[in-house]
């Protein structure tokens, strides 16, 4: 295991400091008020997701806990028909970049190598919707594998050699 804080330390950490800060506060005097800010609660959101594709779903949360690349987005890549997924990013060559997308049913993704990292696959683990597997570990830039996803799910995958070293990858199929 490695010494670099995961996200969900942190956010544990974070949020046990909150708690202790919110209960400090209970203890004190108090104006009397009603702890609201005097705003009608809009928040000046449009609507909008700022590109980053909303919530994760917990199972591809989960899974990318500890990968490379992942920083706790999703990349909405939805209304496209093919989108492409890097293979060897990172300082060492150990990441598919973006870690995770979601695309509408129909779409092909393109993994393409960067040429970065030594040899890498693209293998479906066992709890993805389907099965996929490049057949091979290519360490070769500009070489290219597609999928087609027709069917909405969670899928998930792997390089089979660096899975270990947090290289990982996640999709999310939605209706389109």
């Amino acid at each position: 295991m490695s010494d670099k804080l995961s996200r969900r330390r942190y956010l544990a950490g974070t949020g046990a400091a909150l708690t202790i800060g919110t209960l400090a506060g209970c203890s004190g005097g108090g104006d009397g008020g009603d702890g609201s800010d005097g705003s009608d609660g809009d928040d000046g959101m449009d609507g909008s997701d700022g590109g980053d594709g909303g919530d994760v779903p917990s199972e591809i949360d989960d899974y990318l806990a500890d990968a490379n690349q992942y920083d706790g987005s999703i990349e909405d890549l939805t209304g496209q028909d093919e989108v492409t997924i890097e293979v060897g990013t990172g300082d060492v060559g150990y990441g598919f970049s973006p870690a995770a997308i979601r695309i509408d049913s129909g779409t092909t993704v393109v993994w393409e190598w960067t040429g970065n990292g030594g040899g890498h696959n693209v293998a479906s683990v066992e709890d993805s919707e389907s099965d996929f597997d490049n057949g091979e570990i290519i360490g070769e830039e500009g070489y290219t594998f597609e999928q087609s996803f027709d069917n909405t799910g969670i899928q998930l995958y792997e390089c089979t050699p660096h899975s270990a070293n947090g290289m990982l990858g996640a999709i999310e199929v939605v209706e389109a």
